[in-house]
């Protein structure tokens, strides 16, 4: 799964007009942008094509508009700081049917190095589902289309797939191309030794991820709410934890593929329990520390333990490569989030290269400060998790190969 694709340092845009797809699905309050991480991350691209000479035309979704347009998902705001970001005037091309008048006279009008951004993808009801006519008309905007929304790239809509049976010449951006570089490397290619973390609430949310890695790396550890499962296959007492009954026998087939491939896989050794789930999630909560197999059957397990903790930053220590999707534990709460800061802390201090798979370990990594201190934080939840399954990811897969 090398993946060698057509990148926007390979093609010459002066002079053409490029169809951008961003993730500018940023969080809004009453109109105002209340975190715009999203927006920076899409300037490098942006920049680059404007230093070109490129006409840019962005297009994003935002949220998830019911039945077709609706005021409170509009991209407005986003063009409003794009404008203050980019130090030039970005036109909002306002058109309930995304490909408008409004869009069409705004493109019309364009100079070299001049942006213009489309309204939210989303408010035509053909782009979930990859339908013409919206992806030939977004396509009759633009020469070039340059895919830079890896947290949808794992979605087959019109604007990531839909347009590149239109626009015969296609790019990645700065951003996903980071994305392939190191999320799809080191899961392909990595300089070992490989560690691979697992946590997060659910086993069957990383069904496929476990076993792919498994296969990859050559330690797999597993915390959060799903190792309570394994430590039920392994026949412990696990009280009022977090269990799927349904996949016991997975994770047995899991540790008996782990031991047959000989690779380790590291489960917790004890536990930081409490009489039930913090409510609401921040709230105190009185808690102890017991063995992964001494958990009292009243007792609910809600983060890894002290040893465990021990036990998981040793395995990273001498990592070359380090791949960490899900929390040890409910974070969002302070005495819950020592076994998540201290994976994470464990993370910061070695010399491997990190990589943080989205979703709910990035916004840990973010939260809690480390984020510098990380080789690479994916920018992708869903997107993130079907990569490190080792799926093919619609949107990557449109682009053009090298």
């Amino acid at each position: 799964m090398q993946l060698n694709k057509v990148s926007v340092d390979d093609i010459n845009v002066k002079g053409k007009k490029v169809l951008v797809r961003c993730d500018f699905n940023v969080p809004l309050k009453d109109g105002v942008i209340t975190n715009d991480n999203r927006i920076t991350a899409a300037l490098p691209t942006i920049k680059k094509l404007i230093a070109d000479g490129g006409k840019v035309i962005l297009c994003s979704h935002l949220g998830k508009p019911k039945n077709g347009p609706e005021e409170k998902f509009s991209l407005a705001p986003v063009a409003v700081r794009l404008s203050e970001l980019l130090g030039q005037d970005v036109v909002f091309a306002n058109d309930d049917e995304v490909v408008g008048e409004n869009a069409k006279k705004a493109v019309a009008k364009m100079k070299d190095g001049d942006v213009v951004l489309l309204q939210n993808t989303r408010f035509r009801k053909e782009e979930t589902k990859n339908l013409e006519p919206f992806s030939s008309e977004l396509a009759s905007l633009a020469d070039v289309f340059v895919m830079d929304a890896f947290g949808s790239a794992h979605r087959a809509h019109c604007s990531t797939v839909g347009v590149t049976d239109h626009i015969k010449d296609t790019a990645v951006g700065y951003l996903m191309q980071k994305e392939i570089d190191y999320l799809g490397n080191a899961v392909e290619t990595p300089v070992r030794p490989f560690v691979a973390i697992l946590g997060g609430a659910k086993v069957a949310d990383k069904l496929n991820v476990i076993s792919n890695l498994l296969e990859k790396c050559d330690t797999l550890i597993i915390g959060g709410g799903m190792a309570y499962t394994f430590l039920k296959a392994q026949g412990k007492e696990v009280g009022l934890s977090l269990v799927d009954d349904t996949k016991i026998d997975y994770c047995k087939e899991m540790m008996a593929k782990a031991e047959k491939l000989g690779k380790k896989l590291l489960l917790p050794i004890d536990t930081t329990i409490a009489a039930g789930f913090p409510d609401p999630i921040d709230a105190e909560i009185e808690v102890k520390v017991v063995d992964s197999d001494k958990i009292p059957a009243d007792m609910e397990g809600l983060d890894i333990g002290t040893k465990t903790q021990e036990l998981f930053a040793d395995a990273v220590k001498s990592a070359k490569t380090v791949v960490w999707n899900g929390p040890m534990g409910v974070f969002e709460n302070p005495t819950l989030a020592k076994g998540t800061i201290a994976v994470a802390k464990a993370l910061a201090d070695t010399d491997a290269t990190t990589i943080i798979g989205g979703g709910d370990s990035a916004a840990a990594v973010i939260q809690l400060g480390f984020a510098d201190k990380m080789s690479h934080i994916s920018t992708g939840g869903g997107a993130s998790l079907e990569y490190l399954e080792g799926k093919v990811l619609p949107g990557i897969a449109a682009i053009a190969d090298k």
